[in-house]
């Protein structure tokens, strides 16, 4: 679709909206910003925009008018705004196409795109295929639910551009023709069941991931997600598998401390696991996740090896804080739904007084208590699923003396604190989101630190 002098419906007005609204005025569109929420201020909502024509943006909050709809010639939806509310019903009926940002900037981008999702992983899946390619090309950008809108990229990019992009189940459900040169999932498990109601909904979305490639492309699974590995692999593109519990015939593996690639039945090590910095199986799926695009991304194995080597993970992920009294603090606030918080608590090799609880996805919590394994001495819960977790742990033989409901994060910093002994570890590893006490888990993770150098003064 040709963009100039387009009328088209921004339906969000945060940091994905707003970029995506920037993007189209570049391109000569005519952007309406909107948002149901009639709270907002539209001075605030234009100031935002950075661009020249800025100030006469249309903005609309509250009620969106049919008459409104029918002037429309597209709409680009926010990630963050869910595709079954009734104004979407209503801007379907009239025949208006739908596009997510992540459309947007992919029809608007240059060069190749390399795309992964999954439950958890992908964050650092992404940054590390991103440090892996930015070491080998001149002109790398990381993008999409990392942090960075897509549509803030693609302006400057060239022929030459490479994207690696994370994406997740939010944007999958407004593509169109999205086509990365290589795509990868790196598990599935429960997550967002409240946006998308069913599990079999919810992997029908991550799939789509590989949806428009062709033989030409490649997409890269885990072996080791039960899911994956026992519904139909793709037929229309080259898959290329992983595995951290199995050698393959074929793919990426770990095996007696190192890990692998087998093509062709020729066997090639890529690196020993004591040579990374970051730690755990998971993070060795992370590590086969970003290798195995890299390569067919073409960037030489030596090259792929130093950037190996030099990594020491993502900000808010099983993050070393600092070790006070001999006691150590991780901050884990991207443990946002209970399988990212058993890898977590599995990652910790000592007593660990765990933080837990904040916004409910209507998610489950028995399997991460039964991963405790032990090791958990005292449960420090915040937020809204207190009382359900606090009912789960107790119904799981979890001692009920060893729960304490806390009314914010800073009290459960010191009550853990109070109660860690020398040679523990304090965990945030929420199994929740951070909406209602936080902006974000970044905020949520920032917090902690804070809130834990403070116990050093």
């Amino acid at each position: 679709m040709e963009l100039k002098n387009k009328r088209i419906l921004v339906f969000g007005t945060g940091k994905s909206g707003l970029a995506a609204a920037e993007l189209l005025l570049s391109r000569g569109a005519v952007p309406v910003l909107y948002d149901g929420n009639d709270t907002l201020d539209t001075e605030t909502i234009r100031s935002k925009i950075r661009h020249a024509d800025a100030a006469h943006t249309e903005v609309i909050l509250g009620e969106l008018p049919d008459d409104v709809i029918r002037t429309m010639d597209l709409v680009v939806m926010s990630p963050g705004v869910p595709c079954d509310l009734p104004v979407m019903d209503r801007i379907r009926s009239q025949g208006v196409p739908v596009w997510g940002e992540i459309e947007l900037a992919y029809r608007c981008g240059k060069g190749r795109v390399y795309a992964i999702t999954g439950t958890n992983g992908k964050t650092t899946s992404t940054t590390l295929l991103g440090q892996i390619l930015s070491d080998a090309f001149p002109e790398v950008y990381v993008v999409g639910n990392i942090g960075n809108p897509y549509t803030e990229a693609v302006n400057g990019q060239t022929e030459n551009a490479i994207t690696a992009a994370e994406i997740s189940s939010f944007q999958l459900e407004t593509i169109d023709r999205f086509h990365p040169n290589a795509s990868a999932i790196t598990n599935i498990t429960p997550d967002h069941l409240n946006r998308h109601h069913t599990m079999e909904e919810y992997i029908r979305v991550k799939r789509r991931i590989f949806e428009n490639q062709t033989m030409d492309d490649l997409c890269v699974l885990n072996y080791e997600d039960e899911i994956l590995r026992t519904m139909p692999a793709p037929s229309h593109t080259r898959v290329r598998w992983f595995s951290s519990r199995r050698t393959l015939e074929e793919g990426l593996y770990v095996r007696d401390g190192g890990i692998y690639l087998r093509e062709n039945g020729a066997e090639t090590l890529i690196l020993r696991t004591d040579e990374l910095h970051i730690m755990g199986l998971h993070n060795y799926e992370n590590v086969m996740t970003a290798v195995g695009i890299a390569l067919d991304a073409g960037v030489p194995l030596e090259s792929i090896r130093r950037t190996l080597r030099a990594f020491r993970g993502v900000e808010h992920r099983i993050e070393y804080v600092t070790e006070i009294r001999q006691v150590r603090y991780y901050n884990d606030s991207k443990g946002t739904n209970p399988d990212a918080a058993i890898k977590g608590i599995q990652a910790m090799d000592r007593p660990t007084l765990l933080i837990g609880g904040g916004y409910d996805k209507e998610s489950e919590y028995d399997e991460w208590i039964r991963s405790f394994d032990g090791k958990v001495k005292l449960l420090a819960l915040i937020g809204q699923t207190s009382e359900k977790i606090r009912t789960a742990a107790i119904a799981c033989g979890f001692p009920e003396k060893q729960i304490v409901c806390c009314e914010n994060l800073e009290q459960a910093v010191k009550i853990c604190a109070e109660n860690a002994a020398a040679g523990d570890a304090v965990l945030l590893s929420p199994a929740c989101a951070s909406w209602g006490q936080f902006d974000n888990y970044e905020q949520r993770g920032d917090l902690f630190k804070q809130y834990v150098h403070a116990l050093e003064e």
